[in-house]
């Protein structure tokens, strides 16, 4: 149980399978969360749509077993509807989601910016309020239909009284060089870093890992988000592998 009563909640499609096809998919899963959400106790604090896997920030307040409630009528929702849309029988996601409990106020926070930045780090977009499967844009202030289902002040009353000032602050908080780790990255980095280095060799076409040091940007970038995105490295694996900073890795 969390001390907070806050939950970081991360939920995959079977078989690391994709689980979201086109955009009416994305739409469809966040309609069901802001309907279960707005009949529930518990309050969504962040969240990030990837093609085959959530991420959901959830404070549950005093009721703890309101997460897997939640979870359970999201998954069976979406499931159903999925099944129908494209033929298919069979469990859309993995048996169950797993989660990790929010300790304290730092954490808190870093687990706000690791979610967010994910489209960010798989090189998808550039930058994270760009991505519109995320809560990031509704943080730095647009407002759609789900503006009212996130509760912003939670987190942005740790960086001003005001607005304006908070949001600005909690910017420049997203955009600062950061190695963040959380339930995610524990449990999928799966690849050891002796098949990762024969990744990255097959990769490299037999040349030495210097040579990422000496290519164009615009090149070297290419073949990280290749080794991030396609072969399912990690940011951190990469960087002690290649000697690249852990920033130039994850901005590429």
């Amino acid at each position: 149980m969390s001390s907070t009563g806050i939950y970081h909640v991360v939920v995959r499609g079977i078989n690391r399978q994709d689980i979201f096809h086109d955009k009416s998919d994305f739409i469809k899963y966040l309609d069901n969360l802001n309907n279960i959400m707005s009949n529930s106790d518990c309050r969504l604090l962040g969240y990030c749509l990837m093609k085959n896997h959530v991420h959901l920030l959830v404070d549950t307040g005093m009721n703890p077993s309101g997460i897997s409630e939640i979870m359970q009528r999201l998954g069976t929702s979406y499931a159903q509807w999925y099944n129908r849309k494209y033929e298919r029988c069979g469990h859309v996601f993995q048996n169950r989601f797993r989660s990790e409990t929010i300790e304290n106020e730092q954490y808190l926070l870093t687990v706000i910016r690791y979610i967010q930045l994910n489209p960010v780090k798989a090189g998808i977009v550039k930058k994270a309020e760009v991505y519109p499967w995320s809560s990031c844009r509704i943080y730095y202030g647009s407002r759609d239909y789900l503006s009212e289902l996130i509760d912003t002040r939670r987190i942005l009353d740790h960086f001003a009284d005001t607005n304006e000032k908070a949001i600005h602050l909690f910017r420049r908080f997203m955009e600062e060089p950061n190695d963040d780790s959380c339930l995610d990255d524990i449990e999928t980095n799966q690849i050891t870093d002796s098949a990762a280095g024969k990744i990255i060799t097959e990769v490299l076409h037999n040349h030495p890992v210097n040579i990422l040091h000496q290519m164009p940007n615009d090149k070297r970038d290419k073949i990280l988000r290749y080794l991030k995105c396609e072969k399912g490295l990690g940011v951190r694996q990469i960087t002690r592998l290649t000697g690249l900073s852990y920033w130039t890795v994850y901005k590429a």
